[in-house]
């Protein structure tokens, strides 16, 4: 099987293992604190081999094109953001929900979003220069977004002891293992076939991921009416944005004046987010907060599904 087999049908693979958590949650009471347990290093691979893709050699490229540089840094972070405060009241009364909404529709894509760009014939080489900028913008920026639209309580709560070696432990130091191995790579072939490899990584331990969540959060939601009742608005939400972000992204690349492939290029970007590289946030918030994580996976289905719908509808247009 090829990689490219791999990420075309990755929805589908995400999807049985949701469902795979939740059977083994209730086949298996005691399961839930082994797959918390086993949550953390399985996320941490995965983020290693997602950094592990997103080098900083290739940053001058989309530097150097000026007008898509100012469509992706608007649209991801000024006009994305004012989309996401207009929805938020839709997304109910939970203060998790409605932090995992912020949490994850805030920050764009660095991983999934160069393969739906490559399957939608955008500029690929400018979408990998792009990811760095994207992940860095976005860690900067994401405290004040929370700051922005949410309660004062809800802030402090990011800023957590926990929260904080979450997000160190699992983010930034996975980003300069990562980038450590890059700067290998160029040393040494066998550092190079290494991250060759971890380029397979990304699907099936995601996939690992989202079954483990699944597993562990099942609890959280007893009967499936109580699911029905707390997903079912940020599923609206979550499908207004896709629909709402990719006619902001036709708009602003028509304003910019992009080309056929910088305009896909920012299609996919306004249109991907960056869902769990904001996991080890989100799992880390404490009781009460549970459902942050879960909402985060649910917007990872969406998104993968109008994605789908969107390189289907893409492909008759060309």
């Amino acid at each position: 099987m090829q990689r490219e087999h791999l990420e075309q049908h990755q929805v589908w693979i995400y999807l049985c293992a949701i469902a795979l958590g939740w059977g083994l949650a209730h086949l298996v009471p005691h399961a839930a604190p082994m797959a918390e347990w086993l949550l953390w290093p399985a996320l941490a691979l995965l983020l290693l081999a997602t950094f592990a893709q997103t080098p900083l050699r290739q940053l001058p490229l989309v530097l150097a094109q000026r007008r898509l540089l100012a469509a992706l840094v608007v649209g991801n972070f000024v006009l994305l953001p004012l989309l996401v405060a207009c929805l938020l009241p839709l997304a109910g009364p939970y203060p998790a929900v409605q932090l995992g909404v912020v949490l994850v529709l805030c920050v764009p894509c660095t991983d999934w979003f160069i393969t739906f760009t490559q399957m939608a014939k955008g500029d690929v080489r400018a979408a990998i220069a792009w990811t760095p900028l994207a992940l860095l913008l976005q860690l900067l920026l994401l405290p004040l977004y929370v700051w922005w639209m949410l309660d004062a309580q809800v802030l402090a709560g990011l800023w957590q002891p926990r929260v904080l070696a979450a997000a160190v432990g699992l983010i930034v130091l996975p980003l300069c293992v990562a980038w450590a191995l890059q700067w290998g790579a160029r040393q040494r072939a066998t550092v190079h076939r290494w991250i060759d490899r971890m380029a397979w990584w990304p699907v099936p331990m995601l996939a690992l991921v989202i079954g483990l969540i699944a597993t562990s959060q099942a609890q959280a939601l007893q009967t499936a009416s109580m699911a029905v009742a707390v997903f079912a608005r940020p599923t609206l939400v979550f499908t207004l944005f896709a629909v709402l972000a990719c006619a902001l992204a036709l708009a602003l690349a028509r304003w910019c004046d992009l080309g056929p492939a910088p305009a896909r290029t920012l299609v996919m970007s306004l249109g991907t987010r960056n869902s769990f590289v904001m996991l080890p946030i989100a799992l880390a918030l404490g009781q009460g907060m549970e459902l942050a994580a879960s909402v985060i996976v649910l917007q990872s289905v969406v998104e993968l599904l109008a994605i789908m719908v969107l390189l289907a509808v893409l492909q008759r247009i060309r």
